[in-house]
């Protein structure tokens, strides 16, 4: 049994309020976990986990969120249910043409809501897309550690998608922003206790670094650009 993808945790300094927004947003009821507020996923959505930290953002986020949309009217009725729930436009250089609205969260973090009929997220369900800083090796590493297929390498960008769809993960290829001394997202994964030092001599293997165990039975590493993930041990 391979690694598989639980959620993609990220701090805030009032996850509740955070929690609140996307389980809003895409549906989905909050669950209070020992470590963070739960959005839990399914076998084609991704989770989302929120996790307090009081720290003041030091850089660029490296991941950014993508909510599809399937008509014009749609696309609106999203931002306005957003602005509701008290996001804000956000201004990162878009050009009207190129469809997608940008917002940010109740805590600054961006994401867009992307226009009607894009293929690329033709099929992914609301959470089309993680949008992610990163290289052409970091994808590949991607796509061997979880075993989900590569569907997009070319011009050093790269996209992976679990073998029953869904939601992407991409990396938009350099340049790539500067890692921040304290992350703000990390990718959480799980695995079987009986496979999981086999599983974590792998990813060693495509290249990932292990750093520290905490005494929670998780593993702390990082992917070939220096991400940090956690890989859980499932007692189930």
């Amino acid at each position: 049994m391979t690694v598989h993808l639980t959620a993609l945790a990220c701090s805030a300094r009032a996850p509740e309020v955070l929690a609140r927004f996307w389980g809003a947003m895409l549906g989905r009821e909050v669950m209070a976990e020992p470590v963070g507020l739960l959005l839990p996923g399914s076998e084609t959505q991704v989770g989302l986990r929120f996790v307090a930290d009081p720290a003041p953002r030091a850089a660029v986020d490296r991941a950014h969120l993508h909510l599809t949309s399937t008509t014009p009217d749609d696309q609106q009725q999203i931002v306005a249910r957003a602005r509701d729930l008290g996001a804000t436009p956000l201004d990162v250089g878009q050009r009207a043409e190129e469809g997608h609205i940008v917002l940010a969260d109740p805590e600054g973090n961006a994401f867009c809501v992307i226009e009607a009929g894009n293929a690329f997220l033709a099929g992914t369900g609301l959470l089309g897309e993680l949008a992610c800083d990163g290289t052409r090796d970091v994808g590949r590493f991607w796509a061997a550690a979880l075993s989900w297929p590569l569907v997009w390498d070319q011009d050093e960008e790269t996209a992976i998608q679990a073998p029953a769809g869904g939601t992407k993960i991409a990396w938009g290829g350099p340049p790539v922003a500067p890692l921040a001394a304290s992350p703000r997202e990390r990718f959480e994964l799980a695995v079987g206790a009986d496979e999981a030092d086999g599983e974590i001599t792998r990813l060693l293997a495509l290249g990932a670094t292990r750093h520290t165990d905490p005494a929670d039975g998780t593993a702390l590493m990082t992917d070939p650009d220096g991400n940090e993930f956690l890989v859980a041990r499932s007692v189930a």
